[in-house]
């Protein structure tokens, strides 16, 4: 590596109006690497995850995290290797893992390391791909979901949405585990195929099929009513789902991709069958992954001996080139992934 050495970058140009497109980043060819504190560590990306959070990232207003900035590096988590350390922590080599933004090379500082901004990873716990999927984020997000905020035990009935996609994948395979009946909510006879098939789940509707198809599936692979409800999709799914609810349901709010894309354009549509919650007794609770960050490695422990001893899979969706990040980035938002999706850098 020389100081001519180029740091491809997309830098957030404008907020989107609507989904997210190319025009809305400035794509810099030819950025610096950046400087290498002391303390600090500089980390070249291999891998980049793609999430829906990333389209709210880019709205300005409060959130749970402050909005990426106008010319700043668009933020994004991503598996990378150590170039250069200055840090006793870091060797030259390592593996990590860290919120590396979408760009070539990254630099921690010292500060940011503390905070745990970027962290060793084990290779031997998973590949690089599965550190972005159930080792990763999305993995976090479901094992903390289901179990802390959804309270799952054996023998509930869990619906989970986008059961295809990142962390329903995940949501669905930790319950069969844990005892529960576990049915899926995916676009196309594709996915169900495999949700059932390979994942273990015990059904999968097809919300594709007909505009009921999510109400008569519910009716049929969830007789008794809903014990514990993942949403990932938000909108007309979450209103279908909350008319078949059991006495003393969870309701997991994780996302709701469907909204994502009508932030700035019209207002979010909110749930209109929210009065089962008050029939039911049940409740509706948010989560942010982020809050449990400190105990990110129990649950890593655990879901890595379910991948070692085959009883979890973890699927990823690779698209090859930082330089199709935007384009990638949209296959979120039409359902074109199937699986994690990843983008691959170096």
């Amino acid at each position: 590596m020389t100081a001519a050495t180029p740091n491809r970058q997309f830098r957030l140009a404008r907020r989107p109006q609507g989904a997210a497109t190319r025009e809305d980043f400035d794509f810099i060819a030819d950025g610096p690497v950046p400087t290498l504190e002391e303390g600090g560590v500089l980390v070249r990306t291999e891998l980049l995850s793609l999430d829906p959070a990333m389209r709210g990232w880019m709205n300005e207003g409060r959130s749970y995290i402050p909005p990426v900035g106008i010319g700043e590096v668009m933020r994004a988590g991503g598996i990378g290797r150590v170039v250069a350390s200055r840090n006793p922590g870091f060797a030259e080599g390592d593996a990590v893992s860290g919120l590396l933004g979408i760009q070539d090379f990254a630099a921690f500082g010292h500060a940011q390391i503390q905070r745990g901004d970027v962290r060793r990873i084990d290779l031997a716990a998973g590949t690089p791909g599965q550190w972005l999927n159930v080792l990763g984020m999305p993995g976090m997000t479901a094992y903390f979901g289901l179990l802390d905020v959804g309270l799952a035990k054996a023998g509930d009935t869990v619906v989970v949405s986008g059961a295809a996609g990142a962390v329903g994948q995940t949501v669905g395979q930790l319950a069969k585990i844990k005892g529960c009946r576990t049915v899926g909510i995916a676009g196309g006879p594709a996915k169900c195929d495999w949700v059932v098939k390979e994942l273990g789940f015990d059904a999968c509707i097809d919300y594709k099929a007909s505009p009921q198809a999510v109400r008569e599936g519910l009716k049929q692979h969830a007789p008794r009513g809903v014990d514990v409800y993942f949403d990932n999709v938000g909108g007309d799914i979450l209103d279908t789902v909350l008319a078949k609810l059991a006495p003393k349901a969870r309701i997991v709010i994780c996302g709701a991709i469907s909204q994502y894309n009508n932030a700035n354009s019209a207002p979010t549509a909110g749930p209109r069958n929210y009065l089962s919650l008050l029939v039911n007794r049940a409740r509706m609770e948010g989560m942010v992954v982020f809050d449990y960050a400190d105990r990110y490695p129990e649950a890593i422990a655990e879901l890595a001996g379910y991948l070692k001893d085959g009883r979890m899979k973890s699927r990823e969706d690779v698209v090859d080139g930082l330089e199709n990040f935007p384009e990638a980035l949209g296959k979120l938002f039409s359902g074109g992934n199937f699986g994690k999706l990843v983008l691959k850098v170096a």
